[in-house]
C-alpha cells in the first residue's frame, strides 16, 4: 500500500470537507504527521464553507505556523459573509499588501457592495494594483444596484475583459431602472460577442424584465432555441412570467412539461393561479403538492381572504404545520382588507402570545386597521409596540404612523412623526399632504409640496390627490387648474376620476358650475359617482336645477340604492317651489325601493 505524502492527506481531508463531512475532515486533519499551508488552507475553507463556522476557522487561522495569501483570502471571505465585515477589514490591513490583489481585495469590496456601502467599495476598488474581471463585474453590479448606470456602464466600456457576470450586471441594471431599450440592446450585443456564453441567469433577468408578453414570448423561443427547456430555474421564471401577463393556460402547459419541478414550480403556478382569480384552480394545485413550504400554505390563505372567504382562509390557516411572521401577517391583513378591524387585533394578540415577532409589515397593517376604526388608543397601543420592538426607525412603519395619526385626528402627531423621518419617501410626503389637506391646512399641504419638488421628489396620483384636495380646502381655483394640467404635461401622469372628482368640486365650490361640467365632458375615463356627486353638490349650494339633475340622473344609474341623490333633488325642487316635481321624485325613490338611512351617532366610550 502506498505511502501517504501530505498532498494525499490533504486531499482527503479536502474531499471530506467538500462533502460537508467536517468532522471526518478535522479527524484526518489532526491525525497528520506533517502539515503544509495548503493543509492549514484547506481545513480552514471547509470550516468557512460548512455553515459559516467562521469562529472555528479562526482558531485555526491565529494557530498557523505560516500564512500565505490565501490563508488571509479565505478568512476573509468568511468574515464578510457572516456579515462581521469590521473583523475582515482588520484582517485586510493586517495582511501584506502585495498578497491582497485580487483575491482578498475582491472578498472586501464584495462585502461593501452587499452592505449597500458603495463608495468604499469604490475606494477598495480604486487602490487595488491587479484587478481581474471578478473585480470589475462586482463594481459593475454595485453601481447598478445604487441605481448609478452612467458609471456602472462607464466601468462596463473601460474593463480589459468581461464575461457573463459583467453582461448580466450590466443588463440586470438597466432592466432595473425601466431602460428597456438599452437593456434589450446590451442583450443583443451579449448575443454577438463569441467569447460570452449565454446561461440561465442572463436569460432568468430578460425573462423577470420583459415588460409585454409579445417580448416575453420572443425570449421563450429563444430558451427552446438554446436547449433551456429542461432547466428548472429558468421554466420556474417562464412559468412566472406568463402568470404575470394573465397567460395562465401558458403557464399551465410549461409546467406541466416540466420533467422535474421543485417547490418553486409549485409555489410560482399556484400564485399565479391567486393572483388571475383561480383560487379553486390554485386550492386544487395545493391538495396535490408532493410537499409544501409556508409559502404555499400562506398564498392560499392570502388567496381565500383575497375573495373574502375568510373562514377557508382561517381553516388553512389552522391547519398550518408552522406558522412565521409572514403567514400570521397575512391572516390579520385579510381580516383588515375584509373590514374585519377589530378582528385584526384580536389576531395579533394572538399572534404576540404565540411569541412569533410582528414584523414592520404587520404594525403597519394594524395602523391602518386603527386608521380604519378612527380609534386613536388602539393606533397608539401599537405605536407603543413600534417602540418597543426598536422599529420606529422603518420607513414603513414610520409613514403608516404618520397616517394613522392623521385619520385618526391627531394632526400634530402626525407631523411630529413626520419630521423625525431621517430620509422620508415620497409615500411619507403623500401621508401628510394628505393629512393636511384633509384637515383643512390646505396652505400647509401645498407648501410641503412644493418643499417636494425642491428636493427632487417625483410626485405620482396619490400626491396629486392630496395637492388637489388642499386647493378645494383653500379655494385655489388658478393654482388648482395648474397643478391638475402639470399632471400630464410635466409629470406624464394621466389624470383618473378621483382627480376629476376634485377639480368639479373646486369649480363648483367657486361658482363654475359651466366649467366643472365641460371638465367632465372631456374626461377620457368614466366619470364615477364622486364626480358627479361633486357637481351635483355643487348644483344645490347655487341652485342650478338643470345640472343638478343631470348629476342625480348619472347617480341613479351609478348607485341605484343610494338615497342621496334622491334626497339632494327633492330639497332643490322644495326650495324653487317645484311641488310637483319634488313629490314625483319622492314617489319614484319609493318605487325603486330606495330608503333614506337614519342619522346616527357614533360614541367611543372609555
Amino acid at each position: 500500500m502506498p505511502v501517504k505524502n501530505i498532498v494525499s492527506w490533504t486531499a482527503f481531508l479536502t474531499a471530506y470537507a467538500q462533502n460537508g463531512e467536517i468532522g471526518k475532515a478535522r479527524k484526518v486533519f489532526d491525525e497528520m504527521p506533517q502539515k503544509s499551508v495548503a493543509t492549514w488552507n484547506a481545513m480552514i475553507t471547509g470550516y468557512v464553507r460548512n455553515g459559516y463556522r467562521v469562529d472555528e476557522g479562526y482558531e485555526l487561522f491565529c494557530g498557523m505556523p505560516e500564512r500565505n495569501a490565501v490563508s488571509y483570502a479565505v478568512m476573509i471571505t468568511g468574515f464578510v459573509r457572516t456579515g462581521r465585515l469590521s473583523v475582515g477589514k482588520r484582517l485586510y490591513s493586517e495582511m501584506p499588501e502585495s498578497w491582497r490583489d485580487p483575491v482578498a481585495s475582491n472578498a472586501l469590496m464584495n462585502g461593501y457592495l452587499k452592505m449597500g456601502e458603495l463608495e468604499e467599495g469604490v475606494r477598495v476598488f480604486e487602490g487595488m494594483v491587479e484587478r481581474d474581471v471578478v473585480s470589475w463585474s462586482s463594481m459593475i453590479d454595485g453601481y447598478c444596484k445604487k441605481g448609478r448606470i452612467a458609471e456602472a456602464r462607464e466601468l462596463f466600456e473601460n474593463a480589459p475583459e468581461r464575461n457573463v457576470v459583467s453582461w448580466t450586471a450590466m443588463i440586470d441594471g438597466y432592466l432595473k431602472v425601466g431602460q428597456w431599450d438599452f437593456g434589450f440592446e446590451l442583450f443583443t450585443g451579449m448575443r454577438r460577442d463569441e467569447h460570452v456564453k449565454l446561461n440561465s441567469t442572463t436569460l432568468t433577468v430578460i425573462i423577470e424584465a420583459c415588460p409585454n408578453l409579445r417580448e416575453g414570448i420572443q425570449v421563450h423561443g429563444l430558451v427552446l432555441s438554446m436547449g433551456f427547456e429542461n432547466d428548472v430555474f429558468l421554466c420556474n421564471s417562464i412559468v412566472t412570467m406568463y402568470c404575470r401577463f394573465g397567460c395562465m393556460d401558458a403557464a399551465n402547459k410549461i409546467f406541466g412539461s416540466m420533467n422535474k419541478k421543485d417547490l418553486v414550480s409549485w409555489n410560482s403556478m399556484i400564485a399565479g393561479y391567486v393572483q388571475n382569480n383561480g383560487i379553486q384552480e390554485a386550492y386544487t394545485l395545493f391538495k396535490k403538492m408532493p410537499e409544501r413550504d409556508t409559502i404555499s400554505w400562506t398564498t392560499m390563505v392570502v388567496g381565500f381572504s383575497n375573495k373574502g372567504r375568510m373562514k377557508e382562509s382561517i381553516g388553512l390557516f389552522n391547519e398550518m404545520p408552522r406558522k412565521d411572521d409572514v403567514a400570521w401577517t397575512a391572516i390579520i391583513s385579510g381580516f383588515l382588507s375584509n373590514g374585519g378591524y377589530k378582528e385584526s387585533f384580536q389576531w395579533f394578540i394572538q399572534m404576540v402570545r404565540e411569541a412569533v415577532r410582528p414584523n414592520a409589515v404587520t404594525l403597519s397593517s394594524l395602523l391602518s386597521a386603527s386608521s380604519g376604526l378612527g380609534v386613536l388608543n388602539k393606533g397608539q397601543q401599537i405605536h407603543a409596540h413600534v417602540v418597543k420592538m426598536d422599529m420606529e426607525l422603518e420607513i414603513s412603519v414610520q409613514n403608516s404612523l404618520v397616517s394613522m395619526y392623521a385619520k385618526c385626528g391627531n394632526i400634530g402627531g402626525a407631523y411630529s412623526i413626520f419630521t423625525s423621518i431621517d430620509a422620508p419617501n415620497v409615500v411619507s410626503m403623500n401621508s401628510m399632504i394628505t393629512g393636511f389637506a384633509q384637515h383643512g391646512f390646505g396652505n400647509e399641504a401645498l407648501e410641503l409640496f412644493r418643499k417636494m419638488q425642491v428636493k427632487g421628489y417625483e410626485p405620482n396620483e396619490i400626491t396629486f390627490l392630496g395637492v388637489l384636495s388642499a386647493c378645494v380646502h383653500v379655494g385655489l381655483v388658478e393654482e388648482g387648474w395648474d397643478y391638475f394640467r402639470s399632471m400630464t404635461s410635466v409629470y406624464q401622469i394621466e389624470p383618473g376620476p378621483d382627480h376629476y372628482a376634485c377639480m368639479v368640486d373646486l369649480l363648483g365650490r367657486a361658482g363654475l358650475l359651466k366649467e366643472a361640467r365641460d371638465l367632465i365632458h372631456s374626461m377620457s375615463c368614466n366619470p364615477h359617482s364622486g364626480v358627479w356627486g361633486a357637481l351635483l353638490s355643487a348644483s344645490s349650494m347655487y341652485m342650478n336645477l338643470d345640472l343638478a339633475k343631470l348629476a342625480a340622473e348619472h347617480l341613479f344609474e351609478l348607485e341605484p340604492d343610494s338615497a342621496t341623490p334622491y334626497v339632494v333633488l327633492s330639497n332643490i325642487y322644495s326650495i324653487a317651489g317645484l311641488r310637483e316635481n319634488e313629490d314625483e321624485l319622492r314617489m319614484s325613490m319609493k318605487t325603486q325601493g330606495v330608503k333614506k338611512n337614519p342619522g346616527r351617532s357614533w360614541i367611543t366610550r372609555n
